[in-house]
């Protein structure tokens, strides 16, 4: 019985000490104290090589540090372990496009088919979700004609965002008219998503169009103010 306990024990303080390392690691990543996080991180995964979760803060660290090729490592891997969570094809698409903007355009026309590929596994895996839908419409509307780019194609997944979450729909519609300079139409849109969520997002998506597009600073200045009475009470 003895020999047992001391096994257990054993066992028990070789699982707690990477648990507590995560938990702490964990922590300064929420405080976004990366330098710090990473090689906590790091040591975690040289004795569990697939823990999803570390996997996942590591690959988020090195895509803030604009590491984008070894965040792509670490989401690949992710996709590899669990081919079913939407959220590592969202990131890593995220990853390659970020890539592909800061590359040559010549090898970015090579990356278009797969960032599309990436956001759409998302959607196939996961129905209502919304950041990949935000990303294909910022790569349709960024794209050239010639090459994929299409308002259509754009108006499709707003119109997808409308159903799923109508503040998010009426921000995407407002951003797609907003791009193509029809400014009284996007104020129509951001007032609607305005009105329906209230939010801060809500609020400077339409002061930044009085304000920048629309020669209107007086109302852009009195709309925050708006927000920040709002927020006071």
């Amino acid at each position: 019985m003895r020999y047992l306990v001391s096994a257990l024990f054993f066992l028990w303080s070789y699982w707690a000490f990477p648990q507590s390392e995560f938990a702490k690691a964990e922590k300064l990543f929420n405080q976004e104290k990366y330098t710090l996080a990473k090689p906590l991180f790091e040591n975690i995964l040289k004795e569990t090589p697939n823990h999803l979760k570390t996997l996942e803060y590591l690959g988020d660290i090195e895509g803030y540090n604009k590491s984008w090729d070894t965040a792509m490592m670490y989401y690949g891997k992710l996709k590899t372990l669990n081919p079913n969570e939407a959220n590592y094809y969202y990131k890593y698409g995220g990853c390659l496009g970020m890539k592909a903007k800061e590359g040559s355009k010549l090898k970015a026309l090579g990356m278009i088919s797969d960032i599309k590929a990436s956001f759409e596994k998302a959607i196939q895996l996961n129905s209502n979700h919304i950041d990949a839908r935000w990303a294909l419409i910022e790569l349709y509307l960024q794209l050239p004609g010639i090459v994929g780019g299409s308002e259509r194609k754009a108006e499709k997944y707003a119109g997808e965002l409308l159903k799923i979450s109508p503040v998010d729909g009426y921000l995407a519609k407002g951003r797609i008219a907003e791009y193509f300079e029809r400014y009284k139409e996007a104020e129509k849109y951001y007032t609607r998503a305005l009105t329906i969520g209230g939010s801060k997002t809500t609020y400077q998506k339409l002061a930044d169009l009085y304000k920048n597009k629309m020669n209107q600073p007086q109302r852009a200045k009195l709309l925050l103010e708006t927000y920040q009475d709002k927020t006071k009470s």
